[in-house]
């Protein structure tokens, strides 16, 4: 039996980005990637890992570090990372005419986090195609609006750069000393392209096919519903908590309307983006651990984005409302909740939780750092953002090595990592009998 055959689906899908993982890392350290011919492999293994896992932390400026070969393996690690790398060989099997096999189904179903197979190449292929269509137009209305300031040929390439960046989660941008999009905080059209791109990258391919087929289908699903009003709630409170908060403090300098813009841009960018028009370091305590509230969170199950997913914390929240009404069931839009997808939920949490605490515990014993920078940097590669309080470059080798960790395991999700680790096949059907346990 080949090793291919003795894996499991999540087996392979973590070891497929693994392998991206490698391979990107040896391209980065090789002289043509860093404009000054070196880079050391750590540095090159962490921005490998960063872009396979559409994270954004780096430990080198992307914009001043890199070459434009540097750069252009960083985009292709972000698009591959993004999409999936088990997508990318559905698509070339595809163009080849190939027929999809079940083992490969199997692995997709698992890549977009799907609960049965059915029709699951159509929407494969379909979320592929929607991808590089909205990630060229919306390249190309950036680098229209770019071309008076930086020129055809680089607007051009950083239109393309951040329209992928933005749509797959990442937060990797070109403008250089890690400034992000601090220098167009009130710029309408970058703020509501990337904002929108990374919104609909966050949202899940699935919802994002069955909005598109509405007009035809006149429905949507229990799961795209609960997406939809889940994400417009954590955008809306994430808006009003930090315009609230903020408006005499970091935002005091802006007019009204750029207060507006820079608020609701700053609400949407924890959920898994990584861009910030906002120097991060300027804001409130209150709001700095809002915004680890919403990195936490992060987007919804099938997507770009990481986090517990969207779904995971609104299911929880439904069993907990669920026991202090004293009903049996998790109910939600006249459905009920299986048990089983609440235990999932909770799982998912505490592994995240534990993950978290883990974490920040070793990066505290190996850097003398504010404890807030800490906690906001972990959370931050756990829900696979990218922000940061500026600890990044500070991070030592071992540092560096436990945030990388961290970000592998926020990106394919600590569940998935546990069924790889241990997958059975068959569960015995064993039910010991039933105890009583004091719980409160």
């Amino acid at each position: 039996m080949s090793i291919k055959r003795s894996l499991n689906p999540p087996q392979l899908l973590a070891l497929s980005f693994l392998g991206l993982i490698f391979l990107g890392s040896i391209l980065l350290s090789t002289p043509w990637a860093a404009k000054d011919g070196t880079t050391d492999y750590l540095t090159a293994l962490f921005t490998a890992t960063s872009a396979v896992c559409v994270t954004g932390l780096v430990v080198v400026d992307t914009g001043t570090h890199w070459t434009m070969f540097g750069q252009l393996v960083i985009l292709l690690m972000i698009q591959v990372g993004g999409l999936g790398v088990m997508s990318f060989a559905t698509f070339f099997a595809l163009l080849l005419g190939k027929r999809i096999q079940l083992r490969q189904r199997l692995i997709m179903q698992q890549a977009l986090n799907q609960p049965t197979m059915e029709g699951i190449v159509k929407i494969f292929r379909y979320l592929l195609f929607f991808s590089f269509i909205i990630e060229a137009v919306a390249g190309l209305v950036l680098a229209i609006h770019w071309v008076p300031d930086m020129g055809l040929p680089k607007a051009l390439w950083y239109g393309i750069f951040h329209s992928i960046s933005a749509f797959n989660n990442a937060g990797f941008d070109l403008f250089g000393n890690f400034t992000s999009l601090t220098g167009q905080t009130t710029d309408l059209v970058v703020n509501l392209v990337i904002s929108g791109l990374f919104v609909t990258g966050g949202l899940g391919f699935v919802v994002l096919y069955e909005i598109l087929h509405y007009p035809k289908t006149r429905k949507l699903s229990l799961h795209s519903r609960m997406v939809l009003i889940t994400t417009m709630l954590l955008i809306g409170i994430g808006f009003t908590v930090i315009l609230a908060s903020e408006y005499n403090h970091a935002l005091r300098n802006l007019s009204p309307g750029g207060k507006i813009l820079a608020a609701y841009f700053q609400a949407v960018t924890p959920r898994t983006a990584g861009f910030n028009s906002l120097e991060l370091t300027s804001l409130l305590l209150s709001s700095q651990l809002l915004i680890m509230f919403l990195m936490f969170i992060g987007g919804s199950p099938g997507s770009t984005a990481g986090g517990i997913k969207t779904t995971t914390f609104t299911i929880l929240w439904l069993a907990i409302y669920s026991i202090l009404r004293g009903k049996k069931d998790t109910e939600i839009l006249g459905r009920r909740i299986d048990h089983r997808e609440v235990f999932r939920a909770l799982a998912i949490v505490l592994l995240a939780l534990l993950l978290i605490f883990l974490i920040t515990f070793l990066v505290s014993l190996t850097h003398e750092a504010d404890f807030t920078k800490v906690l906001f940097e972990v959370v931050s590669a756990m829900g696979t953002v990218g922000l940061s309080l500026g600890l990044t470059t500070e991070l030592n080798d071992p540092g560096k090595i436990l945030i990388m960790i961290t970000m592998f395991l926020g990106r394919l999700g600590p569940l998935t990592i546990g069924y790889a680790l241990a997958y059975d096949k068959k569960q015995p059907d064993v039910r010991y009998p039933e105890g009583k346990i004091m719980i409160g």
